[in-house]
């Protein structure tokens, strides 16, 4: 039987940042809570604002995390100017880095500044609050992230921080053009966000097979190509998802845009029961493990869920259906994948494609040449793979 992990401090002001873990006073514990699955911290030392910067860009350094009771704002400073010093002490990229060596790299390095600067803790109350001077009323953000409250927590700020963000990001809604003007969908917390608008435009814009009236729509998300495949006219479309956030997330945004008698959405799963005139699956673009559960709509450990699509979809498609395979590039640039992986991939799998329509993407990260993997980024095109059973 597995047990809740805790956290446990002292309140002695002579052990807030000294390395000695000798204190007067009991030891305090709470629950501890990660959402990357991160272990807890097994040293953890009290800070407000008195501490100093420095101090805790080194205790976190060293694996003591910080247990903040000053005033909010101040932590959020506290963290900007430890995440300044991890940039200034980080390795510059290697010119003569191959592009898969340069990725591992940039990986590594946003890993390390995640585990520094998730060593600045603080504790919600057992109402989800927190009790911090100037600090927001996030008790519904976190509510909408961790489910209804259970007793207090201590949460990485980082983490509570990605919380509150997710939480704006569901209240205002992305647009989505190819559903019509204003239109949004919401995503929830956790649930992979359709701001790069291009594969959406790709799935609205492609010729649909002949008389189609069913789809599937594989790895939803918030719901949103399954959505445009309704809005295209598709009678009956079955939205799938392994994460029971994006299930939710999928069902909630079909209710709001008044297409639930259209959209069914099901799982825990890859493929639903039955067959389709049309199957569309728009996989995480890297073959590579995800650190928390918001990358999992990013990376996709040894193209598990790509290979998952082909391998199964002939056996969902109808007389005269097709697949739709929504992937980016980027993987190929970067030196994770070839094309002629893919390819063989395809085959393998019994298909073969008939089409192909491409796109280049327009988020801003394609034009910063600071970014580490600027080279790949502005190279990347979007394709939409058009596949039948050969």
């Amino acid at each position: 039987m597995s047990t809740t992990p805790t956290i446990s401090w002292s309140e002695d002001r002579s052990a807030r940042t000294d390395q000695s873990n000798r204190s007067d006073q009991p030891a305090r514990s709470a629950h501890w809570h990660s959402e990357s699955c991160a272990p807890p911290p097994r040293r953890v030392v009290v800070a407000d604002d008195s501490t100093k910067a420095a101090t805790a860009y080194q205790l976190a350094c060293e694996g003591t995390a910080l247990l903040w009771q000053g005033d909010f704002h101040n932590a959020r400073q506290l963290l900007q100017a430890m995440g300044r010093r991890i940039d200034r002490k980080a390795n510059p990229a290697r010119p003569d880095a191959t592009p898969a060596e340069s990725f591992h790299l940039h990986r590594r390095a946003r890993g390390h500044r995640a585990r520094v600067l998730g060593k600045l803790l603080v504790l919600l109350e057992d109402d989800h609050s927190l009790t911090l001077r100037r600090a927001p009323d996030v008790r519904r953000a976190c509510t909408e992230a961790y489910g209804p409250p259970r007793g207090g927590r201590a949460v990485s700020l980082t983490e509570l921080l990605g919380v509150i963000g997710a939480h704006q990001w569901r209240e205002k809604g992305v647009e989505v053009p190819a559903l019509g003007d204003g239109v949004r969908v919401h995503p929830h917390y956790g649930v992979f966000s359709p701001v790069r608008g291009e594969y959406v435009d790709l799935v609205a814009q492609a010729p649909l097979p002949a008389n189609p009236r069913t789809a599937f729509d594989l790895g939803t998300g918030t719901g949103v190509l399954a959505a445009v495949l309704a809005h295209r006219g598709l009678s009956h479309v079955v939205a799938t998802d392994i994460s029971p956030r994006a299930l939710a997330c999928a069902r909630e945004n079909a209710g709001r845009l008044g297409l639930a008698d259209r959209v069914e959405v099901g799982g825990p799963a890859l493929y639903p029961e039955g067959r389709a005139d049309l199957v569309v699956c728009n996989p995480p673009w890297l073959p590579a493990r995800p650190t928390s559960t918001v990358e999992q709509g990013v990376y996709d450990p040894d193209g598990t869920m790509l290979h998952g699509f082909l391998h199964g979809l002939a056996d969902h498609l109808r007389p005269g259906g097709e697949g739709w395979l929504v992937l980016s590039d980027l993987a190929e640039h970067l030196g994770l994948r070839t094309r002629e992986a893919l390819l063989t991939a395809i085959t393998t799998a019994g298909l073969r494609v008939t089409d192909r329509l491409d796109t280049s993407p327009h988020h801003p990260r394609a034009r910063d040449t600071t970014d580490p993997l600027h080279q790949a980024r502005a190279a990347e095109v979007t394709s939409l793979w058009r596949l039948i059973p050969d």
